[in-house]
């Protein structure tokens, strides 16, 4: 059973979203690989403040074009859709939790590139934005 201090703490992390914000620090981190990885973070972090007092983009990983990659795999005949299973599991593979379990599309089984890339991103800044004072 978990003592009074570590509830607090756990109560602490999650209500600040520590561990998210750890986590997407880490990924940027693996994914440039900076040559000065202390500078890199400390760019990261003040992104992250612009961008909660200005309502800017935070800062992701993916960019249009990777989005456009990751759908054109999926669509490999270029039908211009693909199905909700390949989108739920694309979206579970880049680690998106909060996203619209049906799109517009769901209903015919058929979500276009706009709806995947609108989905996307709106779960990419979602996740993105850990930073809470």
């Amino acid at each position: 059973m978990a003592t009074s201090r570590e509830l607090d703490a756990k109560n602490y992390l999650e209500k600040h979203k520590i561990l998210e914000l750890m986590d997407n620090l880490t990924s940027m981190l693996f994914f440039h690989r900076p040559e000065r990885p202390c500078e890199f973070l400390i760019t990261q972090l003040e992104k992250l403040k612009l961008a909660r007092t200005t309502s800017r983009d935070y800062p992701c990983l993916f960019n249009e074009s990777n989005l456009e990659a990751i759908f054109g795999i999926l669509d490999p005949t270029r039908q211009g859709y693909i199905t909700l299973g390949q989108y739920k599991e694309a979206l579970n593979t880049i680690g998106l939790k909060q996203v619209d379990a049906f799109p517009q599309g769901a209903d015919y089984n058929r979500i276009t590139l706009e709806t995947f890339k609108k989905e996307t991103k709106d779960g990419l800044i979602k996740s993105s934005a850990t930073f809470k004072s």
